[in-house]
């Protein structure tokens, strides 16, 4: 009997996806029908239906989300690019339950959008860094760029003068993103402690409410951030072309910053009246947050399964050398990497600040001999051959880049 139990532990991978499908059938089997029976006795209303319809789409796109997570779990053969990517996928539940549970508790939602709102900025954050350790696994990013024509800014900001391709490119791409990791959370909190202030207004466009300011900061943000991954991107684009990034890339910013301005949108025609029209200001809320988290929960049903084919775990399969399990599943709740990279970006805007006010530049410094030379969490182990690139037999070493100090006047000679 013991040993039957030790073998069945032993072949966790085998059992842990048809026990998790079972649990969450006989979830549904016990809560759909309690909750029609109960609509059913209040008269089946609108807002039931909106409800019941909303739930579907969402509690379809949780178990797509959990299953290619499980996968990635099991199949934890990369963790320098299977942490990013289970974090990611991790945003389709959040989104999709936080959705639903506005849906059924409105009164409640500047409470639980605050946990929404704080994940897509992760997201962002761990988009880059999923890229960033994708590219220094193969090269010397900052000496690769360096040998690439320059990155042109894009329309409306072709005024802006040129950000130097090396170490000046790499760092203002990722601390631009990595702004808004601590913008978003910041704003957020101010929200709350507006609405428990009575003057934060959410859809209101008047002067006298916090919610316009608000959204102007978080917009500004969050447009700086998409701004600096799309330039990322388009100087990377070559290099990053055998693991796939444009539908990743599209995923990320469908979800993320479709739903944020698709927000904006619904609140403005339903203030100004297109969409309904009522002069009481919280019945205008209320349309405003019902038909935004009822879009959500449908969009994340399409995103759970774009999810699925862009941010597959089939590349890592590694039969030769599983993880362990407590490994991965420990992975997913470690922040000690952006609670890292939130300093350094700190030091180095402060850093950045006190050079500019001393009239010295920030990247002048060699690579490689500053405090900021380490821009990547400490992955564990190389990329898969299905990326196409160089394997790493050893495990569990940091990976530097800009590690390789060049000369400014010999560069400037061989040109």
């Amino acid at each position: 009997m013991a040993c039957n139990c030790r073998n069945c532990i032993v072949h966790w991978r085998y059992w842990i996806g048809p026990l998790a499908i079972f649990l969450y059938a006989i979830a549904v089997v016990v809560f759909v029908p309690l909750f029609l029976v109960k609509s059913v006795q209040d008269g089946f209303n609108k807002r039931d239906q909106e409800i019941f319809i909303a739930g579907i789409f969402a509690w379809v796109a949780v178990p797509i989300s959990l299953w290619e997570i499980i996968q990635h779990v099991i199949n934890y053969s990369e963790p320098v690019l299977q942490k990013p990517i289970i974090r990611i996928l991790w945003m389709v539940p959040i989104y999709a339950i936080n959705a639903w549970l506005v849906l059924l508790f409105p009164e409640q939602s500047i409470y639980m959008d605050s946990g929404r709102e704080c994940y897509e900025a992760f997201v962002i954050y761990n988009f880059m860094k999923f890229l960033l350790n994708y590219l220094s696994a193969e090269m010397d990013l900052e000496t690769n760029l360096e040998l690439k024509p320059q990155v042109k800014h894009i329309f409306p900001l072709c005024f802006l003068p040129n950000w130097e391709m090396g170490r000046e490119f790499v760092h203002i791409c990722k601390h631009g993103i990595l702004q808004y990791t601590v913008v978003r959370p910041l704003s957020t909190a101010i929200s709350v402690i507006c609405e428990v202030s009575g003057v934060y207004g959410e859809g209101e466009f008047v002067a006298n409410r916090a919610y316009p300011y608000l959204l102007v900061v978080n917009n500004l943000s969050q447009f700086a951030a998409m701004y600096c991954l799309v330039l990322f991107y388009k100087a990377t684009s070559a290099e990053l072309k055998p693991m796939k990034p444009l539908p990743k890339f599209l995923c990320i910013k469908a979800v993320v910053f479709f739903s944020f301005f698709q927000g904006v949108l619904i609140d403005v025609l339903v203030y100004s009246g297109i969409i309904f029209k009522n002069e009481n200001t919280s019945e205008e809320l209320n349309v405003s947050k019902r038909l935004q988290n009822f879009l959500i929960c449908i969009e994340m049903f399409m995103a759970a399964v774009a999810h699925h084919y862009s941010f597959s775990f089939k590349q890592f399969v590694n039969t030769e050398s599983p993880r362990n399990c407590c490994q991965a599943f420990l992975a997913m709740w470690d922040v000690s990497d952006i609670h890292h990279d939130i300093q350094e970006h700190i030091g180095i805007v402060s850093s950045s600040l006190s050079r500019r006010i001393r009239g010295r530049s920030m990247y002048n410094f060699a690579r490689g001999t500053d405090e900021y030379t380490n821009l990547m969490a400490k992955p564990s182990s190389s990329v898969p051959n299905d990326f196409g690139l160089y394997q790493n037999d050893e495990e569990d070493l940091p990976i530097k880049y800009g590690s390789v100090s060049v000369d400014v006047n010999e560069k400037n000679n061989t040109h």
